[in-house]
């Protein structure tokens, strides 16, 4: 036996037979005899010596997947520092501290402005280091799916042990509702059946065999089971051949920590903001320098003045104030049932413009339920969804029998919930679960039922029969309960069921019968038949007990939509986001309930298989993707999935992924964003997404996309409050620089208190405003439509304008009615100091109404109520109260360099304060006009 590491991965890897590779180590296996296998691995049927099974322990270490390896903390605080306004503002920082030591004398104005910088600087990163550390580790709390024990054979001892203890050469008890912990070669199957949807998407049992098969892929070996997925129904033994990083669901992990992540559109976006803002910046400094210098008796006067202009035009609340603001996304959303492990995908999933889907466990609930009974040439409809017994079949006197039949023809068991946030499931076959709980709905007593009728044989289900047959003993002697599937029951019946007589079937009535399972079944339902039959003794002959059957009906059951995803999908169609299914599982049973979602409304939707696809080269993908039909992808692979990802982001959608299994892990963290199921989803695919549902409902996404809308919307309203004032903050300065004043109307301290102090708090109250009724009936943005948009930039010039004119008015006006010549002006000058603070009081001021006009964008801020947004108000109120502090204090005084203020100042300065919030009435009722206008609507 050879054995290796692959380091690659983090985690161990085992090869365990001669020329077996590291990507398929039981491949070799699965062409030999059972009784060949275990020479093979060097273990016997008795399994592995418990210390044998220490040193392969300690060889190939632990049965685990590696863990993504997570950047120390000090480098999540430090990459904080890396955001371009935190190095514009560290380089501004460092410089004023230089020209404080370079400067004689020395001015305290100069240091508390190099401090001040980098006070910011650690308070933006201190801010938004805390929001994301506790939003991307939220999600460590989720249960892994890989299950934590497992029975071996060891020495011949039955044991249960911890699954990470399991090592390649185990011998491994398989039974009807155990998880597999390993991928493991059958050696003993006796009607084994595993469902190996999370690897495959498939979600229907698949038959297992001891016996050799060809060559192949691994998956499709019928003599292999694979971690993470689960034993259905019957019982066997398997040898552990690949544990870890090698088993196939290792691999999938592989490919999925190999897919890069993926920037969200706003991150695009403030980047672009960002260097644009700080081009802006240092380029206005410049130039500000410039002007400055001739006129100055020295450089770092100058130079100090320019720096002040470059942090007026920064905006230093920003990063924190985005932080916040899509953190509160990120809360609102976790009410909603969604955990957001990156604040960054709460925008993006605002944005999203294709969804691909898969089907099981996300638009289902991955629970088969029977939703007709087709009994002598009349359907009966059965209400209810999943294993919960609630719900009746409409009319159940006459299917009575068929049901009772079908319902003791079973080895699975309902299992009920024993505690609160539990549900009922199924013990083995999700098939058989069905049929109990059809049994239960149609007013039936199982337990009852098989007392009084107790089983005393069974003929159990292969795939070669197609059918399952159960012998019990009645009053009147013994019967044969059997089920299967309709043709091969079929051919096997001499007569039927009607009206409670047995009559004889003829060659008409078989037509009928099978018209009315294809009718079943072209409803996407999964169709089974239910016969019985009287035998002689309790121990019949198979071919006596499954022969002369008297057909009693056929089930009709599905794997039910889940109730509140019709109307989720109708919102998305509403909010023009394509909704595209991409499954592994059958191409009919893929439409059908994509009908019943609403996902397929046409008569004609376009369903590709994943071999159609790998006949596709892009060119052809790109084009089968940009028409605009219903379309459904189904048996596709994880590699299908990510090319179609690819695709879609070529084409410049923004693109969210659903899936719970492991094979959606790689488009899961390929997407734009990944959405995984909580509850029922895998930590593969937990793991690879950006947003985990933890109620694993669709609907959940269309709430996320509403509130993801809403809070782009919401950073609009508060980049406009933001870059307003910043116009108020630089037009004074630019003026008295032109007009030839020899300092400057508000200095860099007094800005950055501005910023911070007063503005921060509003603007994080506008990012907490409600999404608008109409949100989701508007298109999706647009990749190309920038942040800055022109309608952006013209409401900042326009508000930022009125601000500018009002600041730079009231300065002139107080220093020009002191008579007092510009050049006499110095820093301690009384008239001066109440000048600058005057200025710093009527941007606050106007701050204050100008939070209350960007609101909203076309509605009057009195329709939506001046008090509807008590935290705004409050915000707004705290930033007067603290410039009050800052004109009326004597440290503050001396901080900022200002002076007390008296009434008549505070009444003008309040008048002209109004004027931003006024004019935008006006430009609001004006738009509103025009667009009834356009709509021929009365006004």
């Amino acid at each position: 036996m050879r054995t290796g590491t692959d380091a690659s991965t983090g985690g161990q890897q085992s090869v365990a037979v001669g020329d077996a590779s590291a990507s398929d180590p039981a491949a070799p296996l699965r062409q030999l005899a059972a009784a060949d296998v275990f020479p093979a691995l060097d273990t016997s049927r008795r399994g592995l010596a418990p210390t044998q099974a220490g040193q392969r322990l300690e060889q190939y270490g632990p049965n685990e997947l590696p863990r993504t390896r997570r950047r120390a903390v000090w480098r999540d605080l430090a990459a904080q520092f890396t955001d371009l306004f935190a190095v514009v503002l560290l380089v501004a920082s460092a410089i004023t501290f230089l020209a404080y030591g370079l400067q004689e004398p020395r001015e305290a104005g100069t240091l508390q402005l190099a401090v001040a910088i980098l006070a910011v600087v650690v308070l933006n990163a201190a801010i938004g280091f805390a929001q994301e550390y506790s939003a991307e580790r939220t999600a460590q709390a989720l249960a892994a799916m890989v299950p934590h024990a497992c029975r071996v054979l060891r020495g011949g001892e039955r044991l249960e042990v911890p699954a990470r203890d399991l090592v390649p050469g185990d011998v491994v008890v398989l039974e009807a509702g155990d998880a597999v912990s390993a991928d493991c070669r059958v050696v003993e199957a006796h009607e084994l059946a595993v469902d190996n949807a999370p690897l495959t998407g498939e979600s229907n049992p698949v038959g297992r065999t001891a016996e050799p098969v060809a060559a192949g892929p691994a998956l499709e070996a019928r003599n292999c089971v694979f971690m993470g997925t689960d034993v259905v129904a019957g019982s066997g033994r398997a040898v552990v051949v690949a544990t870890g990083a090698s088993t196939e669901f290792g691999r999938i992990y592989r490919l999925a920590a190999a897919a890069p992540r993926q920037k969200t559109p706003l991150q695009n976006e403030v980047a672009v903001m960002a260097r644009r803002v700080a081009g802006a910046a240092l380029a206005t400094g410049a130039l500000m320098f410039a002007v400055r210098l001739p006129a100055s008796e020295s450089v770092l006067p100058s130079f100090v003045f320019a720096l002040g202009v470059m942090v007026a035009l920064v905006p230093e609340g920003l990063p924190a104030t985005l932080s916040v603001s899509l953190a509160i996304g990120v809360r609102r959303m976790a009410r909603r049932n969604a955990l957001i492990k990156q604040l960054l995908a709460v925008e993006a999933l605002g944005s999203t413009t294709v969804v691909c889907t898969d089907k099981t466990g996300t638009l289902t609930q991955a629970e088969m339920t029977v939703t007709r009974v087709w009994a002598d040439g009349v359907t009966h409809d059965v209400t209810g969804v999943g294993y919960a017994p609630g719900g009746e079949v409409v009319d159940a006197a006459p299917v009575r029998e068929l049901v009772r039949v079908a319902g003791l023809c079973c080895d699975a068991r309902l299992v009920p919930p024993t505690g609160p946030g539990e549900h009922w499931r199924v013990l083995g076959d999700t098939t058989e679960g069905a049929l109990l709980v059809v049994a239960a709905k149609a007013g039936l007593d199982l337990d009852a039922e098989a007392a009084a009728t107790p089983r005393v044989t069974e003929f159990p289900f292969d795939s070669d029969r197609k059918l399952m047959t159960t012998v019990h003993r009645t009053a009147t002697g013994h019967q044969a309960y059997i089920k299967g599937a309709p043709g091969e029951l079929l051919t096997r019946c001499t007569a039927a069921e009607r009206q409670g007589r047995q009559e004889p079937l003829a060659e008409r009535d078989r037509a009928v019968v099978l018209a009315a399972g294809d009718v079943l079944a072209s409803q996407g339902l999964r169709v089974l038949a239910v016969a019985r039959r009287e035998v002689d003794g309790p121990r019949p002959a198979q071919g006596e007990a499954e022969s002369g059957l008297t057909l009693l009906g056929l089930v009709g059951m599905l794997d039910p939509p889940r109730p509140e995803v019709t109307d989720a999908v109708a919102a998305c169609r509403r909010a023009g986001i394509r909704i595209v299914m991409v499954t592994g599982d059958h191409p009919l049973t893929g439409e059908a309930v994509a009908r019943r979602v609403g996902l397929v409304r046409r008569p004609d939707p376009v369903v590709v298989t994943g071999a159609r696809l790998d006949a596709m080269d892009d060119d052809d993908l790109d084009a089968l993707l940009a028409e605009p039909s219903e379309l459904l992808l189904c048996r596709v692979s994880p590699e299908h999935k990510m090319r179609v990802v690819t695709a879609f982001q070529r084409r410049g959608e923004v693109v969210a992924v659903t899936g719970d299994g492991a094979n959606d892990a790689p488009a899961l963290k390929h997407a734009d964003i990944g959405v995984a199921m909580g509850a029922g989803g895998t930590d593969v695919a937990r793991e690879a997404a950006a947003m985990v549902l933890l109620d694993d409902s669709f609907a959940s996404i269309a709430a996320a996309v509403r509130l993801g809308r809403a809070v782009y919307q919401n950073i609009r309203k508060f980049l406009v409050y933001l870059f307003s004032h910043n116009i108020g903050e630089l037009v004074p300065i630019l003026a008295a620089t032109f007009a030839g004043f020899p300092l400057v109307p508000i200095s860099a301290v007094q800005i950055l208190a501005i910023d911070l102090g007063s503005d921060v708090l509003p603007a994080l109250a506008l990012g907490a405003e409600p999404p608008e009724p109409d949100v989701m009936d508007r298109p999706p943005r647009s990749r190309r439509e920038r942040l800055f948009s022109a309608a952006v930039m013209g409401r900042i010039l326009f508000l930022g304008g009125i601000q500018a004119v009002c600041v730079t008015a009231v300065f002139f006006w107080h220093i020009l009615a002191s008579g007092i010549p510009f050049d006499d002006f110095t820093k301690d000058t009384p008239v001066y100091r109440e000048a600058i603070t005057m200025v710093q009081a009527g941007i606050v001021l106007s701050q204050f109404f100008n939070a209350l006009a960007v609101r909203t964008d076309r509605q009057s801020i009195l329709k939506v109520g001046l008090l509807s947004n008590p935290a705004l108000l409050a915000a707004g109120g705290f930033g007067v109260a603290l410039m009050a502090a800052i004109s009326y204090l004597p440290p503050l005084q001396a901080v900022f360099g200002t002076a007390p203020l008296d009434a008549a100042d505070w009444a003008v300065l309040a008048a002209l304060g109004t004027l931003p919030l006024l004019a935008d009435e006006i430009r609001k009722a004006w738009l509103r006009r025009r667009d009834a206008r356009r709509k021929g609507a009365p006004r």
